[in-house]
């Protein structure tokens, strides 16, 4: 084993020679190529990887998965037999072949290289082959998604449930103070390549274990848990990649995960995953999903449903199934199944969870473009949701407007008064809200130097409204603004000892 981390150690210093990371790919391929890649479509990576410079030939080798000549990478200064030591790669005859696909990771910001992961060679369409039952998947859409969603906190001890090729863990080395990561899979190989990913990227200190859902961890608890789980929802008895199917029924994972987090979490710790849930004929999907939660804050986020005809269609596609002989027969099963269920769509979404004595649940569906990373400011979601629950304008409360907002009027050219205000938020979750002549004005004065009272008597004046309808409705909105985060509530500043 030590031989392999020093071939790996080795290999990562050629490819950090080479430029080989998500911004030297990027520049290199230019946003043709890139854009098909990004498709699935190699030919035109190819024709722009074609020099022969050694980020070139890693691209193609490793990337791309294509043979290159051995004596060219030579001349570019690269020692095929740290790759073969490695096990990344193997001679064939004049040429080199790629074992296993090995891609740079960007860093969450987008703005610098995090290291590198091992996975299996891609399966893409067309190939005629389908992924093996034990396939490990590299980094992809998912894998970016929830690590943009990851709260941007130092942490001493993390569980990265289900680790796969090992791509939370490390986006999240850096975040340690110094502490802890636990990886779990239940596949073997995930473990195997998991391990290589964080030789490769100088991921230090990772605890490995094998088993499922939190059977390896039970009895422990942990600062930060993240979790991009076999969610896919298939057939029973259907064929079974490990990397997306859990074998329980329906969205039994999910909910399993999301009810054991809080005893496996330390106080105020937080639970973060991806997530499927069904949408059940005469069941609010929101009830069945909200019913999963308890002991936690929860921030439950449905960002796309999909009708079963698409939800088959997308993961046949994932597994390289379409034009293959059973591809109607599986595609029935598929649309059987759901029938049988009474499952009329299937939700796609994140869930965020934060161990608390006073939970506050927010379940919602966001449709809109959000600014990124979320994980950024997700703390600050979650606090808004408990101030909004405790919010009264009583009491010498203070609030300011949220950072950001922009108002829109909209009514004929030239009418004294508009027909619909708007606040709009130009960042964070990018929220519009359809506001009265209260809320407006308090946006715009509203700094938290003063409490409520004085300015809601302000506006009454201004409007020639009843000052108590004023303030019966700023206590009937405000707490909804400010869950939505519109609004801020401000604690005073403490008194100055004499």
């Amino acid at each position: 084993m030590r031989d392999l981390r020093e071939a790996l150690r080795r290999v990562r210093a050629a490819f950090e020679d080479a430029g080989y990371t998500v911004g030297g790919v990027r520049e290199l391929l230019g946003p043709v190529a890139g854009g098909a890649l990004a498709r699935d479509e190699i030919v035109p990576a190819l024709r722009a990887t074609r020099g022969g410079s050694a980020l070139e030939l890693l691209t193609r080798l490793f990337w791309l998965q294509v043979p290159v000549d051995a004596a060219a990478l030579a001349a570019a200064g690269l020692d095929d037999r740290d790759l073969f030591a490695a096990g990344l790669a193997e001679p064939s005859g004049a040429e080199v072949r790629p074992l296993l696909h090995a891609e740079p990771l960007e860093s969450v910001s987008g703005e610098g290289h995090a290291g590198y992961v091992v996975s299996d060679l891609k399966v893409r369409p067309g190939s005629g082959t389908v992924p093996a039952d034990d396939h490990v998947v590299g980094a992809g859409g998912a894998s970016a998604n929830l690590a943009r969603l990851v709260v941007h906190r130092a942490v001493d001890n993390v569980l990265d449930l289900g680790t796969g090729c090992g791509v939370q863990a490390v986006h999240l080395h850096d975040r340690l103070r110094p502490g802890r990561i636990t990886a779990t899979d239940v596949n073997p190989r995930a473990l195997e390549l998991a391990a290589m990913s964080f030789a490769l990227s100088g991921t230090d200190g990772v605890e490995l274990l094998e088993g499922s859902l939190l059977e390896p961890v039970r009895g422990r608890r942990f600062d930060l848990i993240v979790s991009n789980p076999p969610f896919v929802v298939a057939p029973s008895g259907d064929r079974r990649f490990t990397y997306r199917e859990s074998g329980m029924p329906g969205d039994d994972f999910c909910r399993r995960l999301v009810g054991a987090a809080p005893e496996m979490l330390e106080d105020g710790g937080y639970c973060q995953l991806l997530a499927n849930w069904l949408h059940v004929d005469g069941v609010p999907w929101e009830e069945r999903v909200g019913a999963w939660t308890a002991g936690c804050d929860a921030w439950i986020v449905q960002r796309d449903v999909q009708d079963p005809a698409e939800y088959a269609e997308l993961w046949l596609r994932d597994s390289c199934e379409a034009g293959t002989p059973e591809y109607r027969a599986r595609y029935d099963a598929w649309l059987d199944h759901f029938e049988r269920q009474g499952v009329t769509g299937i939700g796609f979404g994140w869930i965020t969870l934060r161990r608390s004595d006073r939970p506050s649940i927010r379940i919602e569906e966001l449709r809109q473009a959000v600014d990124q990373p979320v994980g950024a400011y997700v703390e600050g979601v979650l606090d808004g949701f408990g101030n909004a629950e405790k919010f009264s304008t009583g009491c010498g409360s203070r609030v300011r407007a949220a950072a950001g907002l922009v108002q829109e009027q909209v009514g004929p050219p030239g009418a004294e008064d508009p027909e619909r205000i708007v606040l709009r938020q130009t960042a964070g979750l990018r929220r519009a809200a359809g506001v009265g002549t209260v809320e407006a004005a308090l946006a715009g004065v509203c700094d938290g130097g003063l409490t409520l009272d004085p300015l809601l008597d302000a506006i009454a004046q201004l409007t020639g409204m009843d000052p108590g309808q004023v303030r019966a409705h700023a206590e009937a909105v405000l707490p909804e603004l400010i869950a939505d985060g519109f609004f801020e509530t401000v604690r005073p500043a403490p008194a100055a000892s004499a």
